[in-house]
């Protein structure tokens, strides 16, 4: 049988515990407060999942964009994003997993090893930001914008490593890859996308960026659901958002990945830099403002 195979079905085995585990955890969780209001998803979250998820899979990322659009709205608070994001696009990753994993090749042993130093490197990371306070939220995702901004810039100026054509590596460049890849996995937790730091680490391993795509894709299929536990267990996110996001989509990664032919994306990802610097100084200077009145509130009169 084919490995591919063994490997989405195990990803499928995931995801339907993954989704018995948040629905019995929020019915749960819902008839210990008696909360009773309906769970009907957001139209404004389902439609900045369908923008985020349409250009996430044509390689551009949806963690950055939606923080943004999140925060523009006001939609989500602060210290509820990274929670939302990871626990409203595990559908639209696993997608784009089933998709890409398909129809692009990769060697094996390359990609589950990337794969599985990633979940271990969210599951880490889960624990620890799903815990955090608000100010540390503020600080941790505006200086995390501000590196994926970097990487972003980087990759649309050209200054990094040439790419190569491998399809795979072994010894010291796997061994780095599974490094940094546990790095970024912890990161992904705090809301700064796995997709542009993985792009960069391919071409720097010498491998072929189109092998980038099941790589990326398969490890964020993967990590999101484990590490969304975390957030699920402890409430650190906005259920009615993530439903929103969990709906909103599916749909514009099949429209993207089957219909979109061509698309000029070079301008779109300026802009897209441009907004996460804009979203990342607003979380620092929120994270400043409520510091400052901490200060005032401690300072007796």
């Amino acid at each position: 049988m084919d490995p591919k195979i063994l490997l989405l079905a195990s990803l499928l085995v995931i995801v339907v515990f993954y989704a018995l585990y948040w629905f019995v955890t929020v019915r749960r969780q819902r008839q210990a407060t008696g909360e009773r209001d309906p769970l009907t998803p957001q139209p404004v979250t389902m439609g900045i999942s369908f923008v985020a998820n349409f250009f996430d899979t044509l390689g551009i990322g949806s963690y950055a964009t939606t923080t943004s659009m999140f925060r523009f709205w006001n939609v989500v608070r602060d210290e509820k994003i990274p929670g939302t994001l990871n626990v409203g696009y595990v559908t639209s990753t696993v997608v784009q997993a089933l998709i890409y994993i398909t129809i692009v090749e990769v060697e094996f042993l390359t990609l589950i090893a990337i794969i599985g130093a990633a979940v271990a490197g969210a599951w880490l990371g889960a624990g620890i930001v799903a815990g955090l306070k608000r100010r540390q939220v503020q600080i941790g995702m505006g200086f995390a914008l501000l590196g994926a901004a970097t990487l972003m810039l980087l990759s649309l100026t050209g200054i990094g490593p040439e790419p190569g054509t491998a399809l795979g590596v072994t010894g010291a460049k796997l061994g780095l890859a599974i490094i940094i890849s546990a790095i970024l996995g912890a990161f992904m937790m705090l809301g700064i996308g796995y997709y542009a730091p993985c792009l960069i680490m391919i071409s720097l391993i010498g491998m072929n960026p189109t092998a980038a795509f099941p790589i990326m894709m398969g490890a964020c299929a993967f990590l999101m659901p484990i590490g969304s536990l975390q957030f699920i267990r402890k409430r650190s996110y906005d259920l009615r958002a993530a439903i929103g996001l969990m709906a909103g989509g599916p749909l514009a990664v099949v429209i993207a990945a089957y219909l979109v032919v061509s698309l000029p994306l070079y301008y779109v990802r300026w802009g897209v830099v441009v907004v996460v610097v804009y979203t990342a100084i607003g979380m620092l200077r929120a994270a400043a403002r409520e510091r400052a009145a901490a200060a005032r509130a401690a300072t007796p009169d």
